[in-house]
């Protein structure tokens, strides 16, 4: 396996590849081969995929210096070390699937980055340097530890894809939707309770994903007129716990479907959902009664 190793790359060094695949190597540490004596001048896409690969090498950019994608889903790397941010020419960085702990400040130099995905890791916070991305249009950090969204994450003006599906989220920062080429937000599976009222004012936003977060339990009056998904919303209430809620005007009264009841009790404070609802039967039963004096 080693020989054949050292006989792909050698090819690919005197051949000057610009796309090298590594996938499925079982490798355990990163090639020395990669980095022998002026490396890869002319790689420009490094493929190596589910191996078994812990660390970085600190001269992978003098070795690797006009990498634009580097794919290294599915390995065992705990940390992204300061290295990184040389790869000045890197558009795509994918690590995914793999033990990450750490996201070291200097990602924040990848000012050509466009794609980071760092899902299926073990991250509890985001440097705010991931604010520096100028360029970056897609973010995944689905299935981490998350607490909160990083900093200066709305400094991201490019960025058009953000998915934080189940991650430990309870509040989204008011700054996000400032972002003012964000068209996909996905928060699925997380601990929200509640939006920003402003989430879904830009016309970019286009589609929105709060699926299962069970304390959520209303919408911005933003989001009505855009693809949303949210089931699994809202805590369960008993039929008998609440009062349905009716719309009257002269003798006729129309009560609410009970799904719109359940969205919160008398206690609560009137949630944007239900005053479109309201709003919306209101003009109904307007029509009803104009058509009735007709």
């Amino acid at each position: 396996m080693a020989s054949e190793l050292c006989k792909t790359i050698s090819v690919a060094r005197l051949e000057k590849h610009k796309n090298l695949f590594l996938n499925y190597r079982n490798l355990h540490h990163f090639p020395l081969e990669l980095l022998k004596d002026e490396g890869l001048q002319y790689l420009e896409r490094l493929y190596m995929k589910r191996n078994s690969i812990t660390t970085l090498p600190e001269n992978l950019a003098q070795k690797l210096p006009n990498l634009v994608e580097l794919y290294l889903h599915s390995n065992n790397i705990v940390v992204v070390p300061e290295a990184i941010g040389s790869l000045v020419k890197l558009q795509c960085l994918d690590l995914s699937d793999n033990a990450l702990e750490i996201v070291c400040p200097e990602i924040g130099r990848l000012r050509a980055l466009r794609h980071l995905r760092l899902a299926n890791n073990q991250l509890q916070f985001l440097p705010p340097e991931v604010g520096d991305l100028k360029e970056l249009q897609t973010l995944d950090i689905s299935t981490n530890r998350l607490l909160t969204l990083p900093e200066r994450l709305h400094l991201c003006l490019s960025l058009q894809y953000l998915t934080v599906d189940r991650n430990l989220l309870w509040c989204v920062p008011r700054h996000l939707c400032q972002l003012p080429s964000l068209n996909e937000l996905s928060m699925a599976g997380n601990r929200l309770a509640f939006l920003p009222l402003d989430l879904g004012r830009s016309r970019e936003l286009q589609y929105v994903y709060v699926d299962n977060n069970i304390h959520l339990k209303g919408l911005p009056s933003y989001l009505y007129n855009k693809v949303i998904g949210c089931s699994g919303c809202g805590a369960p209430i008993q039929v008998a716990e609440v009062k349905l809620l009716s719309f009257s005007s002269g003798q006729l009264t129309v009560f609410l479907p009970a799904e719109v009841k359940a969205i919160g009790t008398e206690r609560d404070h009137i949630l944007p959902l239900q005053e479109l609802a309201m709003r919306s039967l209101h003009h109904t039963c307007h029509r009803l009664l104009k058509g009735g004096q007709l």
